[in-house]
């Protein structure tokens, strides 16, 4: 089916499922700000147009009562001459109840298959396959179909990203009650895309979204407490709302394990995002999402690579089969004494997942009898190699008291060391103890962080991978959207993308003025975090009047928090050169030749910029003192030069030195 076909269809169907919509002035007020990819924008607008001025007063409950009033008919035939109205009636209720049950029935059908479909897709056709199924479940008025195609339109999920139409739908759904549709209009709010640019809407959105349960929602609001955005800064209700999240991706990962997503940073590697040289990789992408989800063509190939390593001798092979076994899944049944079969020959290997596979044998009790000693005694042997799992396991044996005496200073010490690899439920439970005090002085803040990094860890940050690929595909505005929200959620690196992305001017979903504030804005949030390479940013907008007017005095403040608290060389070159020439700052010889020197001494990419500003600083003050002797005249002269070449003359004398050098070296190896 080609894209625009299969968009019309979809569209068509859309179409029945918007409930109340104002189409006239509705697209008056969006007509400009409808994006779309891979087909004619004009022809998108004229078809979805068209589809919301005949379908304005239609919706899902219109469609049902014409069904029912199809079997109401029928009805009437078959029982034509039965007089009692009390039957007819009980009749009909009986009549109307099953054929929305059936109508829903077969839309929640529909809606899963779609699921199953887009979760086995390996192709961009199964996908737009599993897309056409939400749409027809969402024609049947099932909502979590219908919040699908909403997504899918503004991500551009199955190709073709049209805001407009998923604002639209976005609407509709919240009039029902839907959170995740509370969540997307307050992010769109709150970045001016496809909507007025209004934090006060955007936060009430949030709120109603949180009431409702939605996590992405949740998480923004703990990151707005936390950072004072647009609210009164408080820790206490940031902790509050990033527990609620903290909780549930603890409880999944304590069912199994989640897959780390890669977050790409496109400042550090704008070379590489058309190589085929990439470590990423669609395809291995979706390998290891499918192993997560229990795929079962990925599980039988894990297996078949486990089982050929394991008898040529490999020790993580047979840990990794007893892994396989102690939970089952489609390739292998779930079997407690192979595990301990596979586990107990990688153990006698001395390998750290054998180890701790056996302890978690008998800390559960799971083909063997429960033993707690036993158990402690392989988790230690494991913790003693490193293996961050075995740490946490000990840690919670210690917190928990399980068949030991509770010790929270030891319990906090292997969660620190199991958190130091990134262990997500060790350093969700170091969080814990610091929210309540347990085993340590309670701190709000390091709660908060620590509760943070756990929310971070949500199936949501698999939007970094999309978002990476739709951008080396040229698809700038899709990847855009992803990374924007992300970065409402908090994602320091989702912060730097879009600042980059924005700066970059290459989008079209937002107005080119407002492009410069809103990254100035992004690039900020990420300072705050840490970023030094965001820090150094914020200076140059300051220091350029990006986004904001020229403030020298404010550039300077932001380069000597980068220079001084991260170290960073760009910065003191940059921060050099105003000391050099007292913009915004008391101008300072000394210090500008010293800053130049750190700047080379940090970063050898520095060495070529810092030995060409350094000789052109020594130059222009050695011929400062040798024409210039007398003060009056040298004021005389400097202004002349300043009246007759510019206020950046010195960039002249650079282009006379820099000649100078070449000849020199030519006659030098001459």
């Amino acid at each position: 089916m080609k894209p625009l076909s299969l968009l019309i269809e979809i569209l068509i169907i859309l179409g029945v499922t918007i409930k109340t919509i104002k189409a006239e002035e509705h697209n008056k007020r969006q007509k400009e700000r409808n994006v779309t990819t891979q087909v004619s924008v004009n022809e998108i607008k004229q078809y979805l147009s068209h589809i919301l001025e005949q379908r304005t007063s239609s919706n899902v409950i219109n469609k049902r009562e014409n069904l029912l009033e199809k079997k109401k008919n029928q009805r009437k035939i078959r029982i034509k001459g039965i007089q009692n109205k009390d039957i007819l009636k009980r009749n009909k209720n009986h009549l109307q109840k099953q054929a929305e049950k059936n109508f829903t029935d077969e839309g929640d059908q529909l809606f899963k298959m779609g699921i199953k479909v887009l979760q086995q897709s390996k192709s961009q056709k199964q996908k737009e396959e599993a897309y056409l199924l939400f749409a027809k479940a969402a024609d049947m008025g099932n909502l979590k179909a219908m919040e699908k195609m909403a997504d899918a339109l503004l991500f551009g999920n199955f190709g073709v990203q049209n805001i407009t139409a998923a604002i639209q739908l976005y609407e509709s759904l919240a009039k029902e009650g839907s959170c995740k549709a509370q969540n997307a209009l307050g992010f769109l709010s709150s970045y001016g895309i496809g909507m007025e640019y209004d934090q006060a809407k955007a936060l009430i959105y949030y709120t109603f979204g949180s009431a409702g349960g939605n996590m992405m929602s949740q998480m923004i609001l703990g990151y707005r407490y936390l950072s004072g955005i647009n609210v009164l800064q408080n820790c206490e209700v940031a902790l509050s709302y990033y527990k609620k999240v903290a909780d549930y991706i603890a409880d999944t990962f304590e069912k199994s394990e989640g897959v780390p997503v890669e977050k790409v940073r496109l400042t550090e590697r704008p070379e590489n995002l058309s190589s085929n040289s990439e470590i990423l990789d669609w395809d291995i992408y979706q390998y290891y999402k499918f192993l997560a989800e229990r795929g079962d063509v990925q599980i039988q190939k894990a297996l078949h690579y486990f089982l050929k390593a394991a008898k040529a001798g490999s020790a993580n092979a047979m840990a990794f089969i007893g892994k396989m076994y102690l939970e089952g899944n489609a390739a292998v049944p779930q079997n407690n004494a192979t595990a301990f079969k596979y586990f107990s020959m990688a153990a006698s290997k001395g390998n750290a997942i054998g180890l701790h596979g056996l302890g978690l044998l008998y800390f559960h009790g799971k083909g063997v009898p429960l033993n707690y000693a036993e158990a402690l005694k392989y988790f230690q042997k494991a913790a003693e190699k490193g293996w961050p799992d075995a740490q946490f396991q000990l840690g919670f044996m210690y917190y928990s008291g399980s068949g030991i005496w509770k010790d929270y200073k030891l319990a906090f010490k292997y969660f620190y060391l199991a958190s130091q690899s990134g262990q997500p439920l060790a350093i969700y439970y170091l969080a814990k103890m610091y929210a309540t005090g347990t085993g340590v002085v309670r701190s709000c803040r390091t709660a908060v962080e620590l509760y943070k990094g756990v929310c971070e860890l949500g199936h949501w940050a698999e939007k970094f991978l999309t978002a990476y690929f739709a951008y080396k595909d040229g698809d700038i505005d899709s990847s855009l959207v992803q990374y924007a929200l992300l970065a409402e959620m908090g994602y320091e690196v989702a912060q730097s993308n879009s600042a980059f992305i924005l700066e970059s001017k290459k989008a079209n979903i937002l107005e080119k003025e407002k492009m410069y504030p809103m990254a100035l804005l992004l690039w900020n949030r990420a300072a705050i975090q840490g970023n030094a390479f965001a820090r150094v940013k914020i200076g140059d907008y300051h220091y350029y009047g990006y986004g904001t007017k020229k403030d020298y005095q404010t550039a300077a403040t932001h380069y000597s928090i980068a220079a001084n608290k991260y170290h960073n060389a760009q910065a003191m070159f940059n921060l050099a050169y105003m000391y050099e020439h007292g913009l915004g700052i008391t101008k300072d010889i000394h210090l500008a030749r010293r800053l130049y020197d750190m700047a080379a001494q940090t970063s050898p990419d520095a060495h070529i910029p810092v030995l060409f500003a350094v000789m052109k600083l020594e130059t222009t003050h050695l011929l400062r003192d040798i024409l210039f002797f007398n003060q009056f005249t040298t004021r005389w002269n400097w202004l002349k030069l300043d009246n007759t070449i510019g206020p950046h003359w010195d960039l002249f004398v650079i282009g006379l030195i820099v000649p100078g050098l070449i000849l020199l070296l030519r006659n030098h190896h001459g």
